[in-house]
């Protein structure tokens, strides 16, 4: 089969069922939910880092682009570096208490430490 030719089927490898029928419909776009209405959680994280602590934020559901510009907000607030990945924000160093008030001083009231 030529590249050309050669359909996307995102997170589909093999299906036994003969009935199924692949939806090529490109669902990346989520909507774009109130900030009261968002469960943000805030935690601290040290796996795989080597022991250095970040302080990761997830559950934010909407668009790349909001997310980035939030996490773009919470970086430049903080004074540390960051990026977003996967959905979830890093933020470099235990920044989890002032993330938090940022967060809720934004409009996000939902807003709940994770973890310890």
């Amino acid at each position: 089969m030529s590249k050309k030719n050669k359909k996307k089927r995102v997170g589909v490898v093999y299906s036994t069922n003969p009935d199924y029928d692949y939806d090529y419909s490109s669902n990346d776009e989520q909507e774009s939910i109130m900030p009261d209405q968002q469960k943000l959680r805030v935690a601290i994280d040290r796996k795989q880092r080597k022991g250095k602590e970040v302080t990761l934020i997830t559950g934010f559901i909407g668009p790349e682009d909001e997310l980035k510009a939030l996490g773009k907000l919470l970086k430049s607030k903080c004074g540390v570096g960051g990026s977003v990945k996967e959905g979830e924000i890093i933020i470099q160093g235990n920044q989890r208490d002032k993330v938090v008030g940022i967060l809720l001083d934004e409009g996000f009231k939902h807003t709940k430490k994770a973890g310890g």
